[in-house]
């Protein structure tokens, strides 16, 4: 296995708007699969939100590389959206990229009718999209801000969870991501937290109500990982320290963090569901 591209934060640098771009990243993420594939997600169709770079990236390409075709969906961030496409399509997959909002329903649905109608099939759906704005406390969180920031992280995975079951069949996966904030909280980031614990929770009640039909639910809860959001999100200073908290001194890459996603997705998770897998950099959470 090789190392790590990033072995300490990384240097200054902010991104004026959200969601980031990933060709602007210094250096850029790791993401493509570490090790080569053997066929566990052979003859599958997977669909990914927020598949357009960072861990939504890595993980298409590492779904791609088990044999998967892949269809992303992403906001706005069109280049990057092609560039997740091309690397799947290197592994040998087809590849169908999607504009569009998850907080809008309608979107959702259509979304999840245009990866049928393209790839044949749907059998693993990754609920990745997410957004954070930073405030200095709970006063500064308007409305808007509220709203906008529970519509994409949270809503999202509902309309796009309830627009994928009628297409997902017995050995079907769902796997969502969440985040340690969920678990440790952050107190410039109350919203974005309340999301992700809100998530953690959605996973947990889905995988109970989705065990009789044989439809796994699982999450992910990664820690400090670099992406575009990073950049996007914070200031020069802050991206310096960023993952420098960890008990690993670093943050994480995308792909140290796409192999949960496959195990979760794979038959090799078969008897995994309603968990959360923890890929933080060594930070003790709750179960």
């Amino acid at each position: 296995m090789s190392e790590p591209s990033l072995q300490q934060p990384p240097p200054p640098q902010h991104q004026d708007r959200q969601p980031g771009l990933e060709e602007e990243l210094e250096p850029r993420p790791a993401e493509a699969p570490r090790h080569a594939g053997s066929g566990r997600l052979a003859g599958k169709a997977a669909l990914v939100t927020g598949g357009d770079s960072g861990i939504g990236r890595a993980v298409a390409v590492a779904f791609a590389r088990e044999g998967a075709d892949v269809a992303i969906v992403y906001l706005n961030e069109r280049v990057d959206a092609e560039e997740t496409c091309r690397q799947v399509e290197r592994e040998g997959r087809r590849c169908l990229a999607i504009e569009g909002d998850v907080g809008d329903h309608t979107f959702c649905r259509n979304a999840v009718e245009r990866t049928v109608e393209g790839l044949g099939r749907l059998d693993v759906l990754a609920n990745n999209a997410g957004e954070q704005h930073p405030q200095p406390d709970i006063e500064h969180i308007d409305p808007r801000q509220l709203e906008r920031t529970f519509r994409t992280n949270i809503f999202g995975m509902f309309f796009m969870t309830q627009a994928a079951l009628p297409y997902l069949n017995e050995g079907a996966a769902i796997v969502n991501t969440a985040s340690i904030t969920a678990y440790r909280g952050s107190p410039r980031l109350i919203d974005y937290s309340a999301t992700k614990g809100a998530i953690v929770s959605f996973t947990r009640s889905l995988s109970l109500n989705l065990a009789p039909r044989k439809i796994r639910v699982n999450a992910v809860a990664p820690g400090p990982i670099w992406t575009p959001l990073i950049p996007s999100t914070f200031t020069e200073d802050e991206v310096a320290k960023f993952g420098s908290d960890t008990p690993l001194g670093r943050p994480g890459q995308p792909d140290e963090v796409a192999p949960c996603y496959v195990l979760l997705a794979s038959d090799e998770g078969s008897y995994l569901t309603g968990q959360t897998l923890h890929p933080n950099g060594g930070q003790p959470v709750g179960s």
